[in-house]
């Protein structure tokens, strides 16, 4: 039996000679974590400042530029195996590794496994083993040196290495060119072994077929067999040279669905390589689903269709955008993707995409989704910029996506494989095609290499070549009746308003900024008094010109803020609105538009940002807005030719029949005239409600709205921007009292409030609550349950700036 031995312990930590770090750095010998990474090593022997406070970051940016050296000891002792490997799981980026001071191997390319034949240089007793890493920076640059320039988004060398692009920095991310061993390491001992074991999984007539295809390195262990199992069925084959395939059938196995749609049942699939007396020499093992994936992208009447469809069933998706969930991607656990997987499956979402410009994500990453039914789309590394084509890019792009797509073929979340993030549009509308001249810029890679090599390894999942692409050279690759498209004119350049002059069939990328929780700022920064533009919020605010479109955002719809915790409010209030009413509109288009992915789900550091939850896990309003524009029945009302009109959006797996009311309302709760109608919304499908005048015409549309209610669900519609409606002065009364495990808050208005909203945090870091934006009316009460520490002041959560809604901006 092969025998794996974690080399995880006893590693120190050292700047290798001559790199350019300060005085106090240089002699230093530090413990090192492994798996980790140098900032968390340097920050916690005390070495450095938590980068994520203040604008710490500016102050590190000579560890991206310095090499370093991980070294431990171990104990070995030779035995009866032919082989022994060291195993490095991966290496972040440019790494030399030596065994007892001679080289083993070399890499240099943060997302790829490397194994090393060891047995030669090992010695019985005590062994050292040292892995130095060159400055990611240096590699970079002399390889844009030799290669040329390319054009990106951002000016920094990220394009010509194969790592961690957002490491680089983003426009929700800091500066933090990384180095470490970032994924398991550790010494493989085997006489015989499984080198690769790729399943491939499909539902074929109704029965499971299971392909396993294998490539044995048999050593000098003689004949071998290989005996795949699963669901009672078994099957051996002996080994044959090269790669040969061991096939199972499991007759109507029970089919793995997206949340929402039925089960997400798994497998176990076990692989043995045996010996010619039956000794079991190497096992892989791993839970598979039954489930067929497409994506219709023929073309309609519209143009062309991107719909997800599985079992044959299209799915509306909803989706988020994933990003690395800690610059330091070592030490994402299990236990954190669990937390944030929870968040975003309590949000009502189904889709992942995990964005080009990070990591393939994890094992964890992977089995989660498989379990909790959330479909994942991969994007290939490839983000905001013009790659080369030539060596030594080309032979890394390869390895990569060869490694990764057999890595995770047989996960069933797994829909769609994505050739890049915007480069394709970058590409055509960018300017890049000037500046670019006759040099490679990454088509090849999109067009010919990456498709060629799913097709081989991953050939019944389907391959997009970009995310947007139009599906055809002839079309703009943004263009919104073809493929996928991302809209970014919002929040750039135009009020949020504008998503309603859009019909996308497709909308994978789009959002709208906002700070984090007041709670994860205080955490970050020591502003003494905040401000939007006080120098930690500036610090943390990435995006260009950000602070200044949050501004055009906030004059449009409610004019300036008094003070920054009115700002704080309205900025956060601002973002949930945008989406909200992006996404309810894309909805309302279907079947024409059969999915979204907002930008972002999460972050990896406090910063102001797109995301829903910040970066230390708390939700943003955003998070409630997105709860309720996701839920699987959506009452929403939404204009067509310039009046409302009402949509039932369904997409649970029973028809929603049954009767909607809808009201027009003075501001102070006096019913004006009143709209009964039934709603016939089939499963997975939509019922439209057109109004009559009476309710569509207001008398004073400053001080009236719209109400539709249907089965305990509620949409409102009011008839001009914030800034423009008579809201009353906010009336109400609120008490608070304890309640085991928190504090339960009863607010009863008296005038209409709007968006009342709660924010424990600010009395306790540790407080939640369990909804926001509820809009009342006089006479109304709604009870928010505050889950946090005992002995907290009940009545500060009964008051601005822990208490709000829209009407405390009223002028």
């Amino acid at each position: 039996m092969s025998q794996h031995t974690p080399l995880h312990t006893g590693w120190r930590l050292t700047a290798a000679l001559g790199s350019p770090v300060p005085e106090n750095v240089a002699p230093a010998t530090v413990p090192a974590t492994v798996p980790g990474c140098v900032h968390t090593d340097l920050l916690a022997a005390g070495l450095i400042d938590d980068p994520y406070l203040d604008d710490n970051e500016t102050h590190l940016a000579w560890i991206g530029r310095a090499g370093w050296v991980y070294e431990t000891a171990f104990d070995w002792s030779p035995g009866t195996d032919t082989g022994t490997d060291l195993v490095c799981e991966g290496l972040d980026t440019v790494a030399t590794i030596t065994v007892n001071d001679v080289e083993a191997g070399r890499t240099s390319n943060m997302h790829v496994a490397h194994r090393f034949p060891v047995r030669h240089l090992l010695r019985e007793g005590e062994n050292r083993l040292a892995v130095r890493f060159d400055s990611a920076y240096g590699y970079a640059e002399r390889t844009r040196d030799f290669l040329g320039d390319r054009p990106n988004a951002y000016p920094e060398p990220f394009g010509f290495i194969r790592k961690n692009a957002c490491n680089f920095g983003w426009d929700w991310g800091p500066t933090l060119v990384t180095a470490g061993i970032w994924r398991p390491i550790g010494l493989h001992e085997w006489t015989a072994r499984l080198a690769r074991v790729r399943p491939l999984v499909t539902v074929e007539d109704g029965v499971g077929k299971v392909r396993v295809h294998v490539i044995a390195d048999g050593g000098t262990a003689g004949p071998l067999t290989v005996a795949a199992r699963i669901a009672g069925q078994r099957v051996e084959v002996p080994v044959a040279d090269g790669e040969f395939t061991v096939e199972l059938g499991v007759p109507e196995p029970e089919l793995w669905w997206p949340r929402g749609y039925g089960a997400q049942p798994l497998y176990e699939l076990d692989v043995e390589l045996l010996g010619a007396d039956g000794t079991v020499h190497d096992t892989w093992s791993r839970r598979v689903g039954f489930r067929t994936v497409r994506l219709d992208t023929a073309p309609d009447e519209h143009g062309r269709r991107y719909t997800v469809e599985i079992n044959g069933r299209p799915i509306w998706v909803r989706g988020v955008n994933w990003i690395p969930d800690d610059v330091f991607v070592a030490g994402i656990t299990r236990e954190r993707l669990a937390g944030r997987f929870a968040q975003a499956v309590d949000a009502n979402v189904n889709f992942l995409r995990v964005w080009g410009g990070g990591i393939y994500e994890s094992e964890d990453f992977y089995e989660l989704a498989d379990e909790l039914g959330l479909l994942v789309g991969q994007d290939f590394l490839f983000a905001c910029a013009a790659y080369p084509e030539e060596e030594p890019i080309a032979g890394h792009v390869e390895a990569e996506a060869r490694d990764n797509v057999v890595r995770l073929a047989s996960h069933p979340s797994l829909v769609l494989w994505t050739g890049n993030n915007e480069n394709i549009w970058g590409h055509e509308d960018w300017g890049w095609k000037d500046e670019l001249g006759e040099r490679t810029w990454g088509a090849g890679y999109y067009f010919e290499t990456l498709p060629s090599i799913v097709e081989e390894l991953d050939p019944a999942r389907p391959y997009w070549p970009g995310s947007p692409w139009s599906g055809s050279d002839d079309l703009h690759p943004n263009d919104p009746a073809h493929g996928n498209m991302h809209i970014w004119d919002v929040w750039n350049t135009h009020d949020y308003t504008h998503y309603l002059t859009y019909t996308p069939r497709f909308a994978a990328e789009f959002g709208y900024q906002a700070p984090p929780a007041y709670a994860t700022l205080r955490r970050a920064l020591s502003d003494e008094t905040l401000a939007p533009d006080s120098p930690g919020m500036a610090h943390h605010q990435k995006a260009a010109d950000g602070d200044l479109k949050l501004k055009r955002g906030l004059d449009a719809h409610f004019g300036e803020p008094a003070d920054f915790d009115d700002w704080h409010w309205l900025t956060q209030l601002n973002q949930a609105r945008a989406l909200s009413l992006g996404i309810s509109h894309f909805r309302s288009l279907r079947p024409v538009c059969t999915g979204t992915i907002m930008w972002q789900l999460n972050d990896c550091w406090p910063v102001t940002s797109w995301a829903a939850i910040d970066g230390d896990g708390r939700r943003k309003p955003l998070w409630y807005a997105l709860r309720d524009v996701y839920a699987d029945r959506l009452l929403t009302l939404r204009e067509r030719d310039g009046v409302p009109v009402l949509f039932a959006l369904n997409d649970s797996g029973a028809e929603w029949h049954g009767p909607v009311e809808v009201t027009r309302l003075s501001f102070d709760g006096r019913v004006l005239a009143k709209h009964s109608a039934t709603l016939d919304a089939e499963a997975h499908g939509s019922a439209r409600v057109d109004l009559p005048a009476e309710l569509t015409t207001p008398d004073y549309d400053r001080a009236e709205l719209l109400l539709a209610e249907a089965d305990g669900r509620r949409a409102w519609w009011f008839f001009g921007r914030d800034r423009d409606l008579a809201y009353p002065e906010a009336d109400f009364e609120a008490v608070a009292e304890p309640m085991t495990g928190g504090y339960a808050v009863r607010v009863t208005a008296r005038s209409l409030l709007r968006d009342l909203t709660l924010f424990p945090d600010r009395v306790d870091p540790a407080a939640t609550v369990d909804k926001a934006l509820v809009t009342l009316l006089p006479g109304e009460s709604v009870t928010f349950t505050v889950s946090g520490p005992e002995g907290l002041d009940a009545g500060a959560f009964t008051a601005a700036p822990v208490l709000r809604c829209v009407n405390d901006t009223r002028r």
